[in-house]
């Protein structure tokens, strides 16, 4: 899972659930009998990518184009059902502890360059390379021995049931011809890959846009779009006007576009709108370094100081539902035995005093002379993000904490701040997997490094529980694994949970083949077209 300004995640990966249909697309939205090739797809993306090799990246950005440029043994469908991609055989043996893989004959990278079970195992030892920098190591090390059979086949053995077992098979297959005598931390196919997905690299001019166009040699068949155009804009409201101007195919909106902006005959005519409730959530991560942060009543405390519906209606306009753990209400995962940290400033100020925090200067706490004054840190150009940390600062000033709020550019604030560990707070939000093993953001051995817990949080029971779970394929036994962890998470809070938001993408109405689904709308990119006449 990724910063949702995070995906690794397109590629096993968008997961949003259903919840509206498509709005009318009126009589602009041209249709024939059969699809046709040709057009392209003009994207906007708040970030730009840091990294092309996907187990190297963190950021959505990065996931997101890395996701249509190569492919893996194993993939989830339109319903997160896991499928056969490249795979052409996949046996689940002895009560999930072996599996047996034959890859698909004929597979080639978009250079021409056959792709086979040498790749995988390539892919394998890398990911288990103490000097590889990535924080997917994780499933790969589980595997209790990995075997290649033949040209095409490899087996794998695990010494105990791993939930994540197959999931590790629908990771990336990276090229050995390629990147076998690169240094993986400073190469130079991180800018220029070389993938065997349905899309590959064609251009990339930083600060401005990355061109991908159809790989000929996509095993699934060519996409029927030439071309998909992601255009950087690092601001939500020019990246709107852009769209309204028709400079942009494809948009998510916000919830005043998609309510307030976007209604009447031109809008039903030209564009469809799409609502889903995301499978993930924003909340306010708080380092545990911090002298602000490191007492948990204090933080309890700053969760009571919070109206969620407030800020849902503030900052969403209603688009969204409170959120109080990692998992979304209404999955089997939920712990519905908890009781939400309701909006409470008057329990929030009691827990701050037992913690030692006592009035000072202008109204400010202090506790051994220092002011309880922090920074919220939010990426540039998400204005919902900013709101939202306006918002917090009005609810914490009201208990007697000073915030300030400072934005910036998202790839500094990855580079500098998040893996550096260099913040005291800050807004970012996390896709939510099909799966509830959540081991790469909480355990204790994901703070080092390239960790995604960058928070700091290290607790001897989360990690044992983590451990547990993800080595029990029974649901019985991992619903008491994770109810327990969301216990734990919930007394402890190192992050305050703010919301579930609505994901509210808009696509030109003469794209056909789109097929809303519980993966979303952009599982089948490579089966979207444009009919002839429409195609610009």
């Amino acid at each position: 899972m990724r910063p949702r300004s995070l995906r690794f995640v397109v590629v096993f990966l968008f997961c949003l659930v259903l919840a509206a249909g498509a709005a009318r697309a009126g009589d602009g939205n041209v249709s024939s009998a059969q699809p046709e090739t040709g057009g392209h797809l003009i994207m906007g993306s708040i970030g730009e990518p840091s990294n092309l090799i996907p187990y190297l990246a963190s950021d959505s950005a990065s996931a997101e184009v890395a996701g249509l440029l190569y492919t893996s043994p194993l993939e989830y469908d339109k319903d997160f059902n896991i499928v056969k991609c490249a795979a052409e055989e996949w046996e689940v043996l002895e009560g999930g502890l072996f599996m047996r893989f034959r890859l698909k004959e004929g597979l080639v990278w978009q250079d021409g360059h056959p792709l086979t079970a040498d790749d995988v195992t390539f892919t394998y030892k890398l990911m288990t390379d103490p000097k590889t920098p990535t924080a997917y190591a994780a499933d790969f090390l589980n595997v209790k021995e990995y075997r290649q059979t033949g040209p095409l086949s490899f087996e794998v053995r695990y010494d105990a049931p791993y939930a994540r077992a197959a999931i590790t098979w629908m990771h990336p297959i990276l090229p050995r011809h390629i990147l076998e005598h690169e240094n993986i931390a400073s190469t130079r196919y991180a800018r220029n890959p070389v993938g065997a997905g349905p899309f590959k690299l064609k251009s990339w001019e930083p600060g401005s846009r990355i061109v991908l166009e159809a790989n000929d040699r996509y095993f699934k068949g060519r996409p029927y779009l030439d071309e998909i155009i992601y255009r950087i804009i690092p601001d939500s409201t020019t990246m709107f006007l852009e769209a309204r101007a028709g400079k942009l195919d494809f948009t998510g909106l916000s919830p005043q576009q998609y309510l307030r902006q976007t209604s009447g005959e031109w809008w039903d005519k030209n564009w469809r709108k799409y609502k889903y409730l995301a499978f993930g959530y924003t909340y306010l991560g708080l380092n545990q370094k911090s002298p602000f942060f490191k007492d948990k009543k204090g933080r309890q405390a700053l969760s009571f100081a919070i109206d969620r519906e407030g800020i849902i209606k503030g900052a969403l306009l209603g688009m969204g539902e409170p959120a109080f753990g990692p998992y979304k209400p209404g999955t089997w995962v939920y712990n519905t035995a908890l009781k939400a940290y309701d909006y409470d400033p008057e329990r929030a100020r009691r827990l701050l005093a037992e913690a030692g925090w006592t009035p000072g200067k202008d109204g400010i706490l202090e506790k051994d002379g220092l002011p309880f004054e922090f920074t919220i840190l939010v990426n540039q150009g998400n204005n919902e993000r900013i709101k939202v940390a306006v918002i917090l600062q009005q609810m914490f000033r009201a208990v007697g904490v000073k915030v300030a709020i400072r934005t910036v550019e998202w790839a500094a604030f990855l580079k500098e701040f998040v893996d550096t560990r260099k913040f005291d707070a800050l807004i970012l939000a996390w896709n939510i997997l099909d799966d509830p093993d959540i081991y790469d953001v909480w355990h204790s051995s994901a703070i080092a490094g390239n960790g995604l817990n960058f928070v700091g949080f290290s607790n001897e029971e989360v990690d044992r529980l983590l451990e547990k779970g993800r080595t029990s394929a029974d649901r019985q036994v991992r619903k008491a694994v994770y109810d327990r962890f969301q216990e734990i998470l919930h007394e402890e809070q190192p992050y305050l949970f703010l919301y579930v938001p609505y994901s509210l993408p808009m696509v030109q109405a003469r794209f056909q083949g789109i097929q809303p689904a519980p993966a979303g709308i952009t599982y089948n990119l490579d089966r979207w077209w444009v009919p002839r006449a429409l195609q610009q």
